[in-house]
Order: C-alpha cells, then structure tokens, then sequence
C-alpha cells in the first residue's frame, strides 16, 4: 500500500468514527427532545388555560367553549379562562393563538368560519392549515333562519318570492363576513337565485337584536342563542339551515325541505392550538376533551342547547378542516364574498 493509499484510508476510516459519533449525538438529542416533551406532557398544565374565542359573549361558539371549559377545569384541576376577541371574521382571534408561545396554555375555539377565512383574506398573517393545529371538533349545531314576526312572512317560499319581486330592497345579517351564520346565509341566497344586501355585525347578539326590530330582513342564527327568543315569540322562525330537522323545532322544516336545494349548511365549533405545541400536550388535550364530549351528562348539556357532541382524533380533524377550506373555497368564488 502506497502512501497516497493509507492516507486515504486512514481519513476514511477517520470519517467513519465521526460520521459514527455524530449519529450518536444525533440520536441521544433526540432522545433528550422526547423525554423533555413527555416531562412537559406530564407536568401541563401548571397554569390556568386561556380559550380565545373569536366571537362575543352569547354567540354559539362562545357558549360551546364555555361549556368545554367548565369541564375541563375540573378535569385538568387549572382554571380554563375564557377570552373574547371578535373581529374581522375571527382572525384577530386566529392570529392571536398562531402567534402565541406553543406551550398549550393559550388555544383556539373558532366556528366553522375558520376554513373560509383564507379564501377572503388574501394576505392572512398567519397561515390557516401550518399555523394552527386542530386538537378536535367540539359541537355541531343548526343555524335557524329567523325574522321579526312584524315581517309578516308567511314562509320561506313567500320571502324568496318578496325578495325576488325587490332585489334592492332586503338585507340579511351575520356574525361577521366569513362567519359560519354568513357561509349559511350565502349558501341559502346563491342556491334561492336571490339578491340582498349583507350587513356583517361583531357577534350573534348584535344581529339578533338587529333582527328583532325588523332592521334586518332574515338572520341565519345558532339556535342555542336563538331559540330562547323563538320561545318568548320575539323572533319567527322560518326554517332551520342543516341537512335534518333540529329535535328542538321538529315542525320547522329544513330549507331543503322547503324547496331550496343546495342550501343545507352545518355550523361546526372546533378547538386548535399554535402548531408547534408538543404532541403530548396535544393528545393530554385531545384526550380530555373527548372524554368530556362522549359524557351522557354533556351530550345532555348540548342536547339542551340545540348542539350535538362532535368528537374527533386530531389526524381526522386535521384531515376534516382541509377538506372544508377546499370546499368553501368553491363556495366563496360563486358568490363573490369578499371581505369587507
């Protein structure tokens, strides 16, 4: 063997020890990594839990997670504290959790309207499907159709035919554009082949108010924040956005039913976290929640609310929120929502 030959051997050789050590580093960094997760896993929560939600006080979304949160305080023995942070379709609150510290101290609870968003905001600053992680589904819950009793309609088929008799003359309200209640009302309009104007408010209260004094011709509402006011004979309801009848108004039709196909819509409330939150913190989470969802004294809650139980595995609703913002994109191009 030459000279050239042993040198090349000898930093051969020399390579391979430190190709060797470095895997070793390699693997006992990750080791370290996983252990140092599970510590944390197993440490969370120290601290009380905040939701942020992207609506006001008495919207659907929000008394769902006020009655997750309830739960999960006694289950997680921390306070789980709830925050209010409407505004422009829920994307203050949105990027408020994407940008926070991902220790699963600060999480999301959105509504449906979270997959419409980046079909209406073009320059999000944050990205909905690698910014945000789903943890699970909540709750589903129908979206009522209700007017002022003063309107005097006598049925779905009578404000279509006013509507169409006066395109310029009627208004619909939501809970904010891109709002699950005005995904609904646009799926009803488009499928109808009626014109009206949108007025977006800050949060469901607001356009129910709005609603009762016969400001505002129709308001597809959470019937858990509806249907209190259907009782007291303050709102009429016409028909009920979901693809079944709700168990609470069984002689109200669906808008399918009264003859607007196309038009059904579910109204889905959903809990995400800052996507880089430890896995372990993310299944704790998961595992809790669900167990409080598949409870019969909280589908008992929820059932007297108007909502049903929605439990998910994180993969399948990670998987179910892709979907969604594919599909509502379709939506938000036929009916030229923009933002306002």
């Amino acid at each position: 063997m030459n000279v050239q030959t042993q040198v090349e051997a000898h930093a051969e050789a020399k390579g391979g020890i430190l190709r060797k050590s470095f895997l070793k580093i390699a693997i006992a960094s990750m080791a370290m990594s996983a252990f140092s997760m599970a510590a944390q896993a197993q440490d969370w929560p120290k601290q009380s839990i905040k939701f942020v939600v992207p609506f006001t006080a008495g919207s659907g979304t929000d008394i769902v997670a006020r009655a997750v949160a309830e739960k999960l305080t006694a289950a997680l023995g921390q306070p789980v504290v709830i925050e209010n942070k409407p505004g422009a379709g829920g994307t203050i609150a949105a990027n408020q959790v994407a940008k926070a510290n991902p220790d699963g101290y600060t999480l999301l609870v959105h509504s449906s309207g979270h997959v419409v968003n980046p079909a209406i905001y073009p320059n999000l600053p944050y990205d909905t499907l690698n910014d945000l992680v789903g943890i699970t589904s909540l709750a589903s819950l129908p979206n009522v159709m209700v007017v002022s009793p003063s309107k005097g309609y006598k049925d779905v088929k009578d404000l279509i035919a006013k509507v169409k008799a006066k395109p310029d003359g009627f208004n619909y309200a939501s809970a904010g554009t891109g709002s699950a209640t005005h995904i609904n009302a646009e799926k009803f309009r488009v499928a109808a082949g009626i014109t009206a104007t949108h007025i977006p408010f800050k949060g469901t209260p607001e356009a129910l108010t709005e609603t009762i004094s016969g400001r505002i011709d129709w308001f597809f509402a959470p019937i858990v924040s509806a249907l209190p006011l259907i009782k007291d004979g303050k709102l009429q309801v016409l028909a009920v956005g979901t693809p079944k009848r709700s168990d609470d108004l069984p002689n109200t039709p669906t808008t399918l039913e009264a003859g607007v196909p196309g038009s059904e819509y579910t109204f889905w409330v959903g809990m995400l976290a800052p996507s880089k939150t430890p896995k372990p913190v993310l299944d704790k989470l998961n595992a809790e929640v669900v167990k409080i969802l598949n409870s019969p004294e909280f589908k008992t809650r929820l059932d007297s609310i108007g909502a049903a139980a929605m439990p998910m595995s994180s993969n399948a609703f990670n998987s179910f929120i892709k979907s969604e913002t594919e599909t509502i994109a379709k939506l938000v191009q036929t009916a030229g929502i923009k933002a306002n």
